[in-house]
């Protein structure tokens, strides 16, 4: 009886735990992993972990590892300019770039003694390299309408003197020319020095026809034409205003800051009157208004000076001012100075 009695509490004790231990259980947290849903080999529990890092999965409970060199599908962030930038899209699209900018190039300062020491390059190597990227540059212009666009964008990267952004765009415009075959039979210099020329008098930055013809090798002549041509075409007619070039020339010039004040007191006081200014050379007016208030300002600069800055003759400066004296004349002008 007395057997009995022990064997029915230790059967009750073995109960009371083996119900413990399931309620224990139940409470645990089941973490698991894809291909990692069974407990554990070493202690029964399901928590299984990622380490990103090591690229293993550990038991949380015990530590047992029982996979390695995981495979991290996520993103790769290279962030090697230190920057908050993490995105994988690489450099933007530019039409500077006879392909976009899409192809893959083997960049010439990764060749060079310097670079090519540190990376462990041996002189052999180099030379095999420089010979691959030929041989990769070659391939990517086989046409000759893309030979003729890489021509075309390292004039506009080499000549135009324009910031990135209008670069962009004068590069457009050729190539949008290009496709409609309006290169064909013309200067590639001439034509993409006329989308630089247009694309700055757009945007209110205007240059001089001489300096262009002079910085792409072409006539001015034959500019001139052009940039009616792909005017027209494009429908980009706009005029200059003589104002547009004050600050150009008052640099060339090297003229204090007051012959601003001054330039503006004078171009307020004939603006309202076109039918004196209208139809004439911005670059003359432009001129004839800087020469007259570099004189009043103290600050004096001869005829040929001014005219060779602006590209006019002397001829042409002495009527401007005789126009602009005698309309001033009849305003009552008063110098500001």
């Amino acid at each position: 009886m007395k057997q009995n009695t022990q064997a029915q509490t230790g059967s009750t004790n073995t109960t009371s735990r083996t119900s413990r231990g399931a309620a224990d259980s139940s409470h645990q947290i089941r973490r698991t992993l894809e291909g990692h849903t069974r407990p554990c080999e070493e202690c029964g529990v399901v928590d299984w972990q990622m380490d990103d890092s090591r690229g293993e999965i550990t038991c949380n409970s015990c530590g047992l590892v029982v996979e390695e060199n995981v495979i991290d599908p996520g993103a790769e962030w290279t962030n090697r300019d230190r920057s908050q930038d993490r995105s994988r899209v690489g450099q933007p699209l530019t039409y500077t770039l006879a392909d976009k900018g899409l192809n893959t190039t083997i960049d010439v300062r990764d060749l060079n003694t310097g670079s090519a020491g540190r990376h462990g390059i041996s002189s052999q190597a180099r030379r095999e390299w420089r010979r691959r990227r030929v041989i990769d540059e070659r391939s990517k212009t086989r046409k000759s309408r893309e030979r003729n666009l890489v021509r075309a964008n390292q004039f506009i990267r080499d000549n135009s003197g324009l910031p990135k952004p209008l670069q962009e765009e004068a590069a457009r415009l050729y190539r949008r020319l290009s496709g409609e075959g309006f290169v064909t039979g013309r200067s590639i210099a001439g034509v993409t020095a006329a989308c630089a020329y247009l694309v700055a008098r757009q945007e209110n930055l205007p240059r001089q026809i001489p300096d262009m013809s002079r910085s792409f090798d072409v006539t001015e002549k034959e500019l001139s034409r052009l940039i009616r041509q792909v005017s027209r075409r494009l429908n980009l007619h706009k005029i200059s205003s003589p104002d547009q070039y004050f600050d150009k020339f008052i640099s060339d010039l090297q003229l204090p800051p007051n012959t601003h004040i001054q330039v503006g007191h004078l171009w307020n006081a004939i603006q309202p009157h076109e039918d004196i200014w209208q139809g004439k050379k911005p670059m003359g007016v432009a001129a004839a208004l800087i020469y007259k208030a570099s004189s009043e300002s103290g600050s004096p600069r001869t005829q040929s000076e001014v005219c060779g800055v602006a590209n006019v003759s002397e001829v042409t400066l002495r009527g401007l001012l005789r126009l602009i004296d005698g309309l001033l004349s009849q305003l009552g002008y008063v110098s500001e100075q």
